[in-house]
This record gives structure tokens, sequence and C-alpha cells, in this order.
């Protein structure tokens, strides 16, 4: 313990590395301890996770680190700063902090507001002692800020999948499945979406190797936009990409409902008025019954003396009408008629009208009935048609989204402060923004730092994995430098942004490392601009 205080008293802190665990280890190759697996690696050889590699007997990183570029007035973003030669970089000592008594450097002026160092690329604080990789000043409307950039390994992390249909994928609680192996499970649906719960600390370790390294892949490639197909148990097989329609059974999925058979009767009620003596909007939560309707009430409606099988809630309003499946109104239903019991003689008349139509618009049928009140298909009005088509227009397009939820904590907190629990306590405050690889998050509230982003939000190609196995993916606090010294930050190791540009490789882990630069994802806030207002006086 003495050894490791006068190191830091001597300017090297964590810079100290020990020697290899295996002090059998080839000469040719080095240790990379950017992760709990230590992979030892052969020159010209990449590690496990293959975001590191050997070169010339360096460590270097292979992804290079992503920076943010603010868009301009005009919607550019401007020029970006060139990267310097691999000669002119050269190698910044790892976590050399600043000299003894130096105070940290901020930017002279707001240009360094238009660049945002995210974490994708940056590496993490892993073996837990480290400061975070990067810990940048900047400037934003006057206010002295850091951001504190790095990539956590998550164990304990998962992806909530909406996917945009009435189709029945399975029984709640039914196991999904990824090349075979469970992965998650159905969740409880939602208005016109079905969801699942995706990956997770059990899957993840606490099944077989199989299971964890199925889940990873599956958790990496979601995360990262890509298309996963899955089965679930007693259910469909999906395919699920973020932002891209989802594929049930092998047909894409086109409209998201407009609202259940209740909610579709009571919008459409008025125009219905007059052309049309019953409708039946098929679904499997509420099928809705025009004159039965409190709509229809209200419009004076004539009742059709329609019988209709399921259970009656309210007046109009029935549940279970039919099994969830994928037909009518994500029920089972092919015939729509099969769900109707017949009708009262002394109520209804021959040559009645009815339209029966789901939730989408996508099915819709035309029946009269006949002397003996038995209906028969028709050819459908061009004015019932023109109303069909209006319910399929209000249908928002069918799509599934991806969001990845984790808990921030371990050596995450410790690289941003000695004293983690006051990193969580000025996030609950609201004196920190967190966001990953520059996109806003919701942090839930309770206890801990638990946090949820859309991934289409985030930069592309943000998520790895490691082989403990684990998810690799960035994370960034930015808070007002004050702020920052307040809660213990590691003040020693902070860098203006103008350092790290002119220095093009420096980093905290030692390993030379390439920047790209890319503009902000469309939408999302500037990150330095997501705090309180009180917290950036220039933005009240």
């Amino acid at each position: 313990m003495a050894e490791q205080e006068q190191r830091k008293a001597d300017g090297l802190g964590a810079a100290w590395r020990s020697g290899p665990r295996n002090e059998r280890m080839a000469a040719h190759k080095i240790e990379c301890n950017a992760c709990p697996v230590l992979c030892q690696i052969s020159d010209g050889r990449v590690g496990a996770c293959d975001r590191y590699a050997n070169q010339d007997g360096l460590l270097v990183r292979v992804d290079p680190v992503l920076m943010l570029r603010r868009r301009q007035m005009d919607g550019s973003v401007g020029d970006l700063p060139s990267d310097p030669s691999p000669g002119e970089a050269g190698l910044v000592p790892f976590l050399q902090p600043a000299t003894q008594g130096e105070a940290p450097a901020v930017e002279s002026s707001d240009t360094g507001a238009g660049i945002f160092v995210t974490a994708v690329g940056a590496s993490t604080t892993y073996p837990d002692y480290k400061p975070a990789p990067f810990i940048v000043s900047s400037v934003a409307d006057g206010v002295d800020m850091v951001t504190v950039v790095t990539e956590g390994i998550f164990s304990y992390c998962s992806l909530k999948v909406k996917i945009d249909t009435d189709r029945w994928l399975g029984p709640e609680q039914a196991n999904v499945r990824c090349d075979g192996e469970v992965v998650g499970h159905v969740s409880t649906a939602e208005y016109g979406s079905q969801m699942l719960s995706l990956g997770g600390v059990h899957h993840i370790t606490g099944g077989s190797k199989k299971e964890g390294r199925v889940t990873v892949t599956m958790m990496q490639r979601l995360g990262n936009k890509q298309a996963v197909e899955f089965t679930i148990d007693g259910g469909a097989q999906v395919r699920v990409q973020a932002g891209q329609p989802p594929v049930v059974d092998g047909v894409p999925e086109q409209r998201m409902r407009v609202g259940c058979g209740s909610a579709t009767v009571g919008i459409f009620a008025q125009q219905f008025t007059g052309l049309v003596d019953e409708v039946v909007v098929v679904d499997d939560h509420i099928t809705g019954v025009l004159t039965e309707h409190q709509a229809g009430h209200c419009l004076g409606l004539r009742p059709s003396g329609l019988k209709l099988r399921g259970r009656k809630s309210t007046p109009g309003r029935y549940f279970q009408v039919a099994n969830p499946g994928t037909g009518w109104g994500g029920t089972d239903l092919v015939d729509p008629l099969a769900i109707v019991e017949g009708w009262d003689a002394a109520l209804a008349w021959p040559g009645q009208r009815l339209l029966m139509v789901s939730t989408t618009g996508e099915h819709a049928a035309w029946f009269v009935l006949d002397a003996a009140l038995a209906p028969q298909p028709a050819l459908m009005p061009a004015a019932i048609q023109a109303i069909v088509d209006r319910i399929g227009e209000n249908c928002e397009p069918s799509l599934a989204s991806v969001l990845f939820v984790a808990g921030a904590g371990g050596s995450l907190r410790a690289g941003v402060t000695e004293n983690p629990v006051q990193l969580t306590r000025a996030i609950q405050q609201g004196r920190v923004t967190v966001t990953c690889g520059g996109a806003p998050v919701y942090v839930w509230p309770g206890g801990g730092i638990t946090l949820m982003v859309d991934v289409l939000r985030m930069p592309d190609h943000s998520f790895g994995t490691v082989p403990t196995p684990a998810i690799v993916a960035p994370i960034e606090f930015s808070l007002r430098l004050a702020d920052y010294q307040a809660l213990g930050g590691h003040m020693a190791y902070v860098r203006p942004l103008a350092q790290v540009l002119a220095s093009g490789s420096w980093h905290a882990d030692g390993a030379p490392t390439a920047r790209r630069f890319v503009a902000p994802t469309a939408g999302n806030p500037w990150p330095l601009y997501a705090l309180p207002a009180d917290a950036l006086p220039g933005r009240a």
C-alpha cells in the first residue's frame, strides 16, 4: 500500500501497471486488461473482443473514438478536424495526471462546445481502480463543463422490445429463443403493441456458456440496429430490427391499429351514420358494436338486434370474442361471422346493412340480411370503403423499437469519482446529464443508476461484447466543472478538449486511438445542453 501511495505521489498514479498475471506468457505477447478476460495477444492479432490488438508490441484500439460535431445554423457540420498523422500523434502515457498543484484546464472559448467526445470506442475503467478513459473539459454558454467518458462492461442489462402489431406472438411469460437458446420472455401487451424482454443477467451469466454467448451476441446485434430472428414457445416466429417493420411468421407487419374495437367505433361513429345499420370492429381486446355502443346511443341509431359471442363488458363492448391469433384484429378469426350468434327477430329486419372490420382496416367485409335474417356477402359501397380506408390511414406504420436498459454501478462510478455514491446523488438531483453515445437517456427513479435509451438515437455500432460474457456500451456523464470537483471527481485527470483534439491519440489506457467525427443523430439534444436551465445560465 505504501508503495502504491508513493507512486501516486510521484505523479504516476494509476499509470503503474503490474506485470502480466501469467509469468509464463511469451515475450511476443502483450496482456490486455480492458476487461476481466485478460487476453494475451500475439503481435498482429486481436483480442477475443475484436476491440484491442497487438501492433508491434503496443496495445492499440481497433475502433476509433467517436466524436460528435454539432450542426451549424444551415444544417451542415462544417469542416471536421483532421486526424494528425501517427508520427505526430505519438503515445501518451497511461493516465498521466496533471502536475501536482496545477489547476484543471478548460477551453478558453465556447468553440469546444461544438464537439462532444462520446464513449463509443473509448475503452473502459476496468480493472476498476482507473479513472475513466476520457475526462474532458469544455465550455458551454460560458459555463465550465466536464464530460466523463467510458465504455461500460454490463452484465446487468437487457433490451425492451416493442413490436407494433395486433398479431398474437405468444402467451405472456413464454420463452423467447434465439438459435435455440432461451434469451428472454414475452412481457405484457401494450396498446397496439406486443412487448418482449430480452437479455438480462440471468441469461447472460446464470445459464450455460452457450446461452450467455448467444444472449450477448443477440443483444449486440439488436443494439447495433441489425435484424435478429426469434422463436416464441407456443407462439410465432418473429424477425426484429430496430426502426423496421417486424416480420411475424414470415409476413411483414404494415399497420399499428388506430385503437381498440370500442375506440374505433367511437372515432368513426358519426361518419358511419346514415350509411350502415350496424358495425362490428373485431378486436382481441375489446370488440365494438356500433348500435349498442354509447356513441351509437348518443347518435340515436336504431338497435340492430345483433347477438355477439364473448363476455359483455359495458354496452357495445365485448371481451374474449375469440382466441388470440394472427387473423382479424389480433384474433384467430378467419371468418368474422363466426362470432355472430344471430339476430333478435323483434329488432332485426331484412335488408339490414352490416360492416365487419378489423382495428387496422386490413380486414373488412360487407353483408346484407336476407328475408330469413341471414347475413349475405355483398359488394361494399364506395362510401363505406372510404371509411375503411380512413381507418387504415389513421394507423401508424408498424415498427420494432429496441431500448437498452442497464444498471451503471461498480467501476463505472469509481471511474468518475473516488466516492461513487456522490455521482448517484448528483444524477438523482438533476445535476448530471447521462448520455449513451451522446443520445439522451431516461434514468429510472429509485436507487442506483438504471438507465434506458433508444438504440436508434445512438450512433451506429455503439455496442460490443466481451467474452466474460457481457455487453459493452458507451456512457457519458456531463456536469459543471464546479459540481464535478464537489462530488470528488478525478480532477488530476481532467483534460481540455483542445488537448484531446490536438494529440489525436490521447487516451487514458495508453492505447493509441484513432478518432472519427459524425454529426449528431437528428432530433437529439446537444448533450451539454440537456442540463437544467439553471446549470447553464446562458440557456435559461
